[in-house]
């Protein structure tokens, strides 16, 4: 079997590497950078010290501070319209997934001048476009290294994912010091986004060696330290160890795509504003109880990676341990059900036809071990709910 595998050109990795930015400018040929931060980066000073960064190199840069939770169209559309106006030649992304994602999609609308709608898959976008250089500033999406970007498209309430090389950032800068002021909530969901990424590349039926290698690396790392991260969040070692596991869950699931709990938590956010990390976290014991007879060997290698299942343990046994140990994991870093975050039981219900097909449309369900109907997607979604898990 033969396996693309996909990386950014350039990836820097360490404490205070933010500071090489222009170096990485420079080796991509580019020098009028559009900065896009969210509004926390700008509120907490950092969006101003990248913009130091590269005056001290003779750069002049400009921001965009704007991004939304969730990326929108209309707000990747307004980035593609700063860039022309600014004659930016390359866009550095200073944040969360947010903030990555809405620079990646707005590097292809003013490079290619398509709308997010058109970008959607099934189609496969590989063209050569605007660099975009990312600096995550949490420790979760991976955004920093998939050829993957998500936007919701307002009118229809639906998140649309746009994959291909060109959302792939040309290089990316992974500095644990600029995590180290998230608050527990988004330490907690972003660390679990990037243990479902590393989960779902080992589950994948687009699985390969070299994205298994990544994803039991980053389990490990994140197995070992999420909790940590998130309580302690002042513990650099436990900061490192989570930023280097989320580049290694987003390297291996740049190069399977994701699962499940993917395609049953986009339609989620999309219509009920929940952030996509806890949407993962929400579905993630249910998604795995449900998986398990699929590949119980796949799940065992996780369940030992995460420190949940003894190494010795047989298949099966490790296997069994997760989706408990899942929910326990949940307990400990309190994400609610879907019932107790607030979302209405009977817009819910009614609109599981839409966001099974919405979910379906997205193709990752068909990447999952066990791949659900129409009717057992909706079953899923029902037990979601209140948090119910059903028999594998």
């Amino acid at each position: 079997m033969i396996n693309r595998i996909l990386t950014p050109r350039e990836i820097l990795v360490g404490g205070g590497s933010r500071a090489r930015l222009p170096d990485v400018l420079k080796s991509l040929g580019v020098g009028r950078p559009l900065v896009v931060a969210d509004p926390v980066m700008a509120r907490l000073g950092m969006a101003d010290e990248i913009l130091r960064i590269l005056a001290e190199a003779g750069m002049v840069g400009a921001v965009f501070a704007d991004v939304v939770e969730d990326p929108t169209d209309v707000s990747v559309l307004a980035v593609a319209a700063r860039i022309a106006e600014g004659g930016h030649d390359v866009v550095v992304a200073l944040g969360g997934g947010s903030a990555i994602d809405t620079a990646k999609a707005a590097a292809i609308v003013a490079t290619t001048g398509e709308t997010p709608r058109a970008l959607k898959v099934p189609r496969i976008v590989d063209a050569a476009v605007m660099p975009v250089v990312a600096l995550p500033t949490t420790a979760g999406t991976g955004a920093e290294v998939t050829r993957a970007a998500v936007v919701t498209d307002t009118a229809a309430e639906e998140k649309m994912l746009i994959l291909g090389t060109a959302a792939l950032p040309a290089a990316a800068i992974v500095d644990y010091e600029l995590t180290m002021t998230c608050p527990f909530r988004v330490t907690a969901d972003t660390g679990i986004d990037a243990l479902t990424h590393a989960l779902e590349a080992l589950i994948n039926r687009n699985r390969s060696p070299h994205a298994d290698a990544l994803a039991l690396s980053a389990l490990r790392l994140i197995g070992g330290h999420l909790v940590r991260a998130a309580e302690q969040g002042d513990d650099r070692d436990a900061r490192e160890a989570m930023m280097l596991g989320a580049t290694h869950a987003g390297l291996a699931v740049s190069n399977t795509s994701t699962a499940l709990i993917h395609g049953m938590s986009r339609p989620i956010g999309a219509f009920f504003h929940v952030p996509h990390g806890l949407s993962n976290a929400m579905v993630l014991p249910l998604v795995t109880r449900f998986s398990l007879e699929a590949a119980p060997e796949r799940y065992a290698a996780a369940a030992r990676a995460l420190g949940f299942a003894d190494p010795s343990a047989d298949d099966a046994t490790a296997a069994a341990l997760l989706p408990e140990a899942f929910a326990a994991l949940n307990r400990r870093l309190k994400v609610p059900t879907l019932a107790e975050f607030g979302i209405p039981r009977e817009r819910y219900l009614a609109l599981i036809p839409e966001m099974v097909r919405q979910g379906l449309a997205s193709g990752t369900p068909g990447n999952n071990p066990r791949i659900p109907t129409a009717a057992e997607f909706a079953e899923l979604y029902r037990q979601a709910y209140d948090g119910e898990g059903p028999a594998a």
